[in-house]
């Protein structure tokens, strides 16, 4: 099964006047296998790993920039919703399955509609993705939830009033227990990644897409996903200035990239 599409020159984006022939089963093999190699690199070392003291630094750094403008105002925005038990649990929800699904969805659209574009974003994803890895490692972030918790990856840190909402409300996943904090990396926040690839989505489909709804929706979404990223006390404000930066990186790259292989006569 391949897909081919003869496209027309654009000028927004890398388009070459060139038959492109994409077999599903390689883009799938390249997609599961990058994000394989991305959550191994990223779990690493896992949490255990991570000093909490310099995570914690990290946070209270980023607290007094947003301070400094005025923004940090995640505390309250969580306070006003915490007595809404199954609304936060449709945000828990939200921020434990969208951020894939959609991604995938829109993968697999691009893939079969639209295969130039579904490259350069492809390779783009990627790029963020990656990029994203070097944040992590740079710069470990304690999430707001982690601020008050006394455990052993929390802050402890007095006078935050974060409520760890998979935790208190329930969701599809969590990281309560040993084995899940040990190995997952929990202060992978900036960037973050969830607005980063809601961004992207709303970019790779708005442009093709003729329904009304449907890119209404599109426009909405990044901003739904920094709303659950925000009210689940998973990040700051800030980590989506930081994702929106890597996803910058991430565009610019994948249409050089597609350039570049197409320059040489190659599909990938």
């Amino acid at each position: 099964m391949t897909s081919n599409v003869t496209a027309a020159p654009v000028t927004s984006a890398p388009l070459a006047g060139t038959t492109v022939q994409l077999r599903w089963w390689t883009e799938v093999a390249i997609v599961l296998g990058f994000y394989a190699v991305y959550t191994s690199i990223r779990n690493l070392f896992g949490s255990a790993a991570v000093d909490p003291n310099a995570a914690l630094e990290n946070a209270e750094f980023v607290i007094r920039i947003e301070r400094w403008f005025g923004l940090f105002q995640e505390e309250r925005l969580q306070g006003w919703f915490l007595s809404w038990r199954h609304f936060l649990q449709f945000w828990n929800m939200f921020y434990g399955t969208f951020h894939f699904a959609v991604t995938a969805f829109v993968l697999i659209y691009l893939f079969r509609r639209h295969p130039q574009r579904y490259r350069w974003f492809r390779s783009a994803l990627a790029i963020t993705t990656g990029l994203a890895l070097v944040g992590f490692s740079a710069f470990p972030l304690m999430p707001p939830r982690l601020l008050g918790d006394c455990g052993v990856y929390g802050g402890c840190a007095p006078g935050y009033g974060f409520v760890d909402s998979l935790i208190e409300f329930g969701g599809l996943w969590s990281f309560d227990s040993g084995a899940m904090q040990s190995v997952s990396n929990q202060y992978a926040a900036m960037p973050s990644l969830h607005c980063a690839w809601a961004t992207w989505c709303a970019m790779a489909l708005i442009p093709v897409i003729r329904n009304r709804s449907a890119r209404a929706a599109l426009a909405l979404y990044p901003w739904l996903t920094l709303f659950a990223v925000v009210v689940t006390a998973n990040h700051y404000w800030i980590d989506a200035v930081g994702g929106l930066a890597v996803l910058a990186a991430g565009l610019w790259g994948g249409a050089r990239f597609v350039q570049w292989r197409d320059a040489r006569g190659r599909a990938l």
